[in-house]
């Protein structure tokens, strides 16, 4: 009898060693999948990028500061690495783009364009597409690190060498700015 119960707490022990494996592998895949969807909407932005500043180089002879920044930013975020490498570079992107669009501004010609202006509407589409895949891909990391940490999955993580990942966060500024009430005016 003793030897039935003995089997059968280590079948039980095999049982919930597989399911926390594979429950943790589950959890890495999703990150990396979550991980490509970032991917794929920065590549988007970044081929969006060059055909937006020659949309407006024509008209903005007097900001190639503007436009330098912009390809700058475009370029150190084309070769980010990790995911806090990425944030920043995107962060300092993102900054770029809002004082091109702020300068464009001043230029009624070039608010007139159909080019600039789809390209502006195609460039926000894909911001907002960004941030949705930023949230998703937040909320796996949360979802592994917890199973990382908790017990009895921590044991299973540490025994195979899972990692945890890195969030791609706002900057401060950019959180901020997000978390201000919109301004309207008639």
């Amino acid at each position: 009898m003793t030897l039935i119960i003995t089997l059968g707490a280590a079948a039980v022990l095999v049982l919930w060693v597989i399911y926390a494996y594979n429950r943790l592998i589950q959890l890495t895949n999703r990150g990396e999948e979550a991980w490509s969807d970032i991917d794929v909407q920065l590549k988007r932005r970044y081929d969006l990028i060059p055909n937006l500043v020659e949309a407006v180089k024509g008209y903005m002879t007097h900001e190639a500061g503007t436009l330098q920044k912009v390809t700058e930013a475009r370029t150190k975020a084309m070769g980010a690495q990790s995911v806090g490498d990425h944030a920043e570079a995107e962060n300092m992107l993102t900054g770029a783009l809002k004082s091109l669009f702020a300068v464009a501004e001043s230029y009624p010609d070039l608010k007139a364009n159909t080019n600039f202006v789809e390209l502006q509407r195609e460039l926000s589409d894909t911001e907002n597409k960004i941030q949705a895949a930023r949230r998703f891909y937040n909320s796996v990391v949360q979802d592994l690190q917890n199973a990382l940490e908790s017990f009895p999955s921590n044991i299973i993580a540490s025994s195979f060498g899972f990692k945890t990942r890195e969030f791609f966060t706002l900057s401060e500024s950019e959180a901020a700015a997000a978390k201000e009430p919109v301004k309207v005016s008639f």
